[in-house]
C-alpha cells in the first residue's frame, strides 16, 4: 500500500481508533487532515504522525465540533484549501452512551444521532464533488452494533446501523463516478471511548474481562487492528472492494450463546 501524493482527511483523529489511523496513512506515506475537539490531543497526533511518516510531512489540523454545521464546512473548506483535492474521506468521529426505550430521552437521541449519522451525511455531502474528481473513497467507521442488535444500548445502535445503510446507499449511488465506500464494524476495541460514555474503570475492566467470551478470538481488539483495515480498504489492494460492511470484531458478529 502507497498513499504518497493522496490527500487523507480523517475525522475524530484525537484519540483512538482515529488517531491509530492517522499513523497507519501517515507511514504509508500520505498528506493528512485531522480533525478533532481536543487541540491538545489532535497536536499530539500530528507530532506523531510527522515522526513516522515515510515523507516527514506534519499533518494539517483543524480543531471544530462536526454537530455544528459552521465548523464541518470550516474543517472542510480549510482542508482543500490546503490541499486543493481530497483522495480519501474516513468518517470516524462518534461517541457512545447507554439507555433504553425505557430511559433514553430524546435529547440523548439527538445527541447520538448528530454526532454518529447527521455529522457524516453533512461532510460527506460536501466531500463527494472531490472525491469524483480523484475517483477516491471514503471509509466510515460503524460497529458491531451496527449489524448485530444489543440492550442497553439502544440510540448507538441504531445509529450504527444508519451508517452501515448509509455507506452501502451512497456505494450504489457513487459506483458509476468510480468512488468506492465501504465501512468498518469494529467489536470491542480498547480506546476511550466507553470511559468517555460513562463507564467507570471497574465498569471497564469487567466489560474487557467478559470481551474474552464474547470474541471468538478470544480478546478484545487494538486500534491498529481497524486503523490497517482502514487502510486496506481505501488503498488500491481493495479497488473491487464497495458497499462492503467488514467485520473487525474477533468474529463477535458470528458468535451466539449455547
Amino acid at each position: 500500500m502507497n498513499f504518497c501524493g493522496k490527500i487523507v482527511l480523517i475525522t475524530g483523529a484525537s484519540s483512538g481508533i482515529g488517531a491509530s489511523t492517522a499513523l497507519a496513512f501517515a507511514r504509508l506515506g500520505a498528506s493528512l487532515a485531522l480533525t478533532g475537539r481536543n487541540n491538545i490531543n489532535l497536536e499530539n497526533v500530528a507530532e506523531k504522525c510527522k515522526g513516522v511518516s515515510s515523507n516527514g510531512e506534519k499533518p494539517f489540523t483543524v480543531v471544530g465540533d462536526l454537530t455544528k454545521e459552521e465548523d464541518t464546512k470550516r474543517i472542510f473548506e480549510e482542508t482543500v484549501k490546503r490541499y486543493k483535492k481530497l483522495d480519501v474521506l474516513v468518517n470516524n468521529a462518534g461517541i457512545i452512551e447507554t439507555g433504553s426505550i425505557e430511559n433514553t430521552s430524546l435529547e440523548q437521541f439527538d445527541r447520538m444521532f448528530n454526532t454518529n449519522v447527521r455529522s457524516i451525511y453533512h461532510l460527506t455531502m460536501l466531500a463527494v464533488p472531490y472525491l469524483i474528481k480523484s475517483k477516491g473513497n471514503i471509509v466510515n467507521v460503524s460497529s458491531v452494533n451496527g449489524i448485530r442488535s444489543f440492550p442497553g444500548v439502544l440510540t448507538y445502535c441504531m445509529s450504527k446501523s444508519a451508517v452501515d445503510q448509509f455507506t452501502n446507499c451512497v456505494a450504489l449511488e457513487l459506483a458509476p463516478k468510480q468512488v468506492r465506500v465501504n465501512s468498518v464494524n469494529p467489536g470491542v476495541t480498547i480506546t476511550e471511548l466507553q470511559k468517555r460514555g460513562g463507564m467507570n474503570e471497574e465498569a471497564y475492566a469487567k466489560f474487557l474481562e467478559r470481551s474474552k467470551e464474547t470474541h471468538a478470538l478470544g480478546r478484545p481488539g487494538m486500534p491498529e487492528e481497524v486503523a490497517n483495515t482502514i487502510t486496506f480498504l481505501a488503498s488500491e489492494l481493495a479497488s473491487f472492494i464497495t458497499a462492503a460492511n467488514l467485520p473487525v470484531d474477533g468474529g463477535r458478529h458470528a458468535l451466539c450463546p449455547r
